[in-house]
């Protein structure tokens, strides 16, 4: 059984949250004052420490954040949770850079609160266990939808192994194409919510005036087309997981509404007048860097500690190009079943060549390429000369002598005749069409209309 340490100079506060953690089957100790608590801390053999910020209502909470790094000090891998008013979260923000794990506000939600030290303890007891190999990883979780052997790529598969049965807010970081949706998706499925819903949003699609109505729902006729009561997004996720993608374009007034959510798990639909709880684990990413945005002031830092309790750093492509083959091969298993062609193949020359280019679209670039040139090319073997021609193809910028010489064939040649075969392929079904050259709808009946195209 796990000791926590609850710090708090508010009786009534020391009982609540005795009381529920002893309802949770956890042993507690009390202190009143920063004295007390460093017997405790000398005394006790402790797993968890819950720490309030602001002592008294006369000092400026310093006095919590001073105890904190004497803590971290004495005790350096004994996680602590901060409790603080809404008002002083700048103040737990700056425990959170002393070393403390999570922060709650007042007045909190048990359910919440819970998860919080339930979290902690549980990373807290993962992170002593040894790495695990690939082959390791895969007897233990289901990563069959993850391809790659590289180190760096391993690295974060083990953070994922760690993190996967806790309900840890995780914060997915890397370019455009490197597979952050795949590692949200299997950090789902190898959870304890795996049988519950797993909500995808892309917030850079979500216009500033329809973020509320999108994420948490509206009623009938809270505005002019408001014509029938509308559930959110992170209501669908009760229970299960929500995907927070592109959280680095979220403008200044939504980031304040979303760190709402995320502080106490409750939201009031537009037009209704009760809050309601929900109980879901947040999976955010994106490709921007969000340490200098909130340097810039573009990106709160209260919601950047608010959502990257664990950071999933993923290597660009081009870092891993010893994964290239293993990714073609993949891709063509898939493609042989897709276009029933059983002995489509790449010549060795062909995916060593691949190996030598930039790739400034990563994995969904080279996945994207592949399969234009399955698409354009009739051949069962494909070779480096089948590349050629594909105007998205280019060398590394060090690397001159590898550069390709310019096909017969325009880009718009090339786009029309790639679009005709799918069209073919696919008996004119658009949406399977525009899945397999890796585009939108949207984009598909542009090009349609461009290039004259009758479906």
């Amino acid at each position: 059984m796990h000791k926590v340490l609850i710090i708090d100079d508010d009786f009534a506060v020391q009982t609540s949250l005795s009381l529920l953690l002893n309802q949770n089957n956890y042993e507690t100790a009390m202190a009143s004052n920063p004295e007390e608590a460093l017997e405790v801390i000398k005394e006790e053999k402790l797993g968890l420490i819950i720490l309030d910020m602001n002592f008294t209502m006369e000092t400026t909470g310093e006095e919590g954040l001073q105890l904190l790094k004497k803590i971290k000090q004495l005790l350096p891998s004994v996680p602590v949770i901060l409790i603080t008013a809404w008002g002083s979260i700048s103040l737990a923000v700056e425990g959170m850079k002393a070393g403390a794990v999570d922060f709650i506000t007042k007045p909190w939600n048990n359910l919440h609160f819970m998860q919080s030290v339930r979290t902690a303890l549980s990373l807290s007891a993962r992170e002593e266990k040894s790495r695990l190999t690939r082959k390791a990883l895969d007897e233990q979780f289901d990563f069959e939808s993850i391809i790659g052997r590289d180190p760096r790529f391993n690295r974060a598969l083990q953070t994922v192994a760690r993190v996967c049965k806790t309900d840890a807010s995780v914060l997915i970081t890397g370019e455009s194409g490197t597979g952050k949706e795949l590692i949200a998706e299997a950090i789902h499925k190898n959870s304890d919510r795996q049988q519950q819903p797993f909500v995808k949003v892309n917030l850079g699609g979500i216009p500033a005036t329809l973020f509320e109505s999108e994420m948490f729902g509206h009623k009938k006729g809270a505005f002019t087309d408001a014509r029938y009561d509308r559930t959110g997004r992170f209501e669908m996720a009760h229970q299960g997981t929500i995907f927070l993608d592109e959280i680095g374009e979220l403008d200044p007034g939504s980031q304040v509404k979303l760190l709402r959510v995320l502080q106490d798990r409750t939201f009031e639909q537009v037009g209704a007048s009760q809050s309601r709880t929900v109980n879901v684990r947040v999976i955010c990413a994106t490709n921007r860097n969000l340490e200098e945005m909130v340097e810039k002031k573009e990106f709160r830092e209260d919601l950047f500690y608010r959502i990257n309790l664990i950071t999933i750093k993923l290597p660009a492509l081009r870092d891993r190009v010893d994964d290239i083959p293993i990714l073609v091969d993949h891709f063509i298993g898939k493609l042989q079943k897709t276009y029933k062609r059983p002995h489509l193949h790449f010549s060795s020359r062909a995916k060593e060549w691949l190996k030598t280019l930039s790739w400034p679209g990563n994995i969904r670039e080279l996945k994207n390429l592949v399969e234009r040139v399955v698409l354009v090319s009739n051949k069962d073997e494909l070779d480096m000369e089948d590349f050629m021609i594909d105007f998205k193809t280019g060398p590394r910028k060090h690397d001159k002598s590898n550069l390709p010489e310019v096909g017969s064939m325009t880009i718009d040649e090339i786009e029309k005749a790639m679009i005709m075969k799918a069209l073919k392929h696919h008996e004119n079904n658009l949406t399977k069409v525009a899945r397999a050259l890796g585009m939108s709808r949207g984009a598909l009946y542009r090009r349609l209309e461009k290039f004259g195209i009758e479906v």
